[in-house]
This record gives C-alpha cells, sequence and structure tokens, in this order.
C-alpha cells in the first residue's frame, strides 16, 4: 500500500515547512498590529466585503501541532538582552531540554527547528524595527535642529 518513496515525501515535507515559514513571516510581521481574527471579520462585515484568506491575521490555531507545540516551548525560554545597548540577542536555551522532557514532547528536533526559525524570524523583525527608529530618529534630530529652517536664509 506504501507507494510513495523517500524522494517524494521529502519534497512534500520540505514543501510543507516552506509554507510553515511564511506562515511566520506574516505572523510575526502582524505581531505589530492590533487587528485580530475576530475584529478583521467585523471590519469586513460592516464593509461587506468577502474576508481574504491572505490578508486575514494569523492565529496560532491556524498552525500546526509542532509548530504550537514551538510557541508553547518559546514562551517557558528567558530572553537574552545585550547588557549595554539593549539589543534583544534571543532565547536561552539552556532550560530547553528539561521542558521538552516534562511535556513528553515526541517531536523535539522539529519542535526545535520551528523554534529556532520562529526566533531568528522574531530577532531580524526587531533588528529592523530598531534600524528603523534610529533612522527616524535621526531625521527628527536633523530637522529640528535650526538648520533647515526657510525664514533663516537670506536671500
Amino acid at each position: 500500500m506504501d507507494y510513495r518513496n523517500r524522494k517524494r515525501t521529502g519534497k512534500f515535507y520540505r514543501e510543507q515547512v516552506e509554507r510553515i515559514y511564511e506562515l511566520l513571516v506574516r505572523y510575526v510581521k502582524q505581531s505589530d498590529s492590533s487587528v485580530d481574527v475576530e475584529k478583521y471579520l467585523r471590519i469586513c462585515e460592516q464593509l461587506g466585503e468577502e474576508p481574504d484568506p491572505e490578508r486575514m491575521p494569523i492565529d496560532l490555531s491556524g498552525f500546526p501541532e509542532q509548530v504550537q507545540t514551538a510557541f508553547f516551548m518559546f514562551g517557558f525560554l528567558p530572553d537574552v538582552w545585550e547588557g549595554m545597548s539593549g539589543t534583544y540577542m534571543g532565547k536561552d536555551y539552556t532550560c530547553l531540554e528539561y521542558f521538552m522532557n516534562l511535556y513528553e514532547v515526541e517531536d523535539v528536533k522539529e519542535v526545535l527547528m520551528f523554534i529556532k526559525m520562529y526566533e531568528n524570524l522574531i530577532v531580524q523583525h526587531r533588528a529592523e524595527k530598531a534600524k528603523a527608529k534610529m533612522k527616524a530618529d535621526k531625521r527628527r534630530e536633523s530637522a529640528g535642529s535650526g538648520k533647515n529652517y526657510a525664514h533663516s536664509v537670506k536671500g
């Protein structure tokens, strides 16, 4: 009955992981938004529009079980911050094995892979936000210096 070969199942698995990665990217990017699924559906209803699955906020229940377990385990891990600059460095994984054993996680490798995938996206997202904030502060600082006022130019 098992007619699938290893190459075919490997390709299917990679496609699934790629789709989950895309969903995680959307989930991390929407984390700044205050619109959740219920609010989005109410807005669509009020506007008389059909909800678009590509624009709809992602709910944790939309992820496979291993990814939900990864979110659960990720929440237990303590954050690591760089002391001088306050930069978010990621999570401390020293207690992860304890939690995996405590909650009897079966797919440890997969859950760890999704934890790392999610963490990398969060670190990247926070770095981009910090960079954008620095640029905005720099623009605000140069605009408020008094050097660019039109009334101070003599002609």
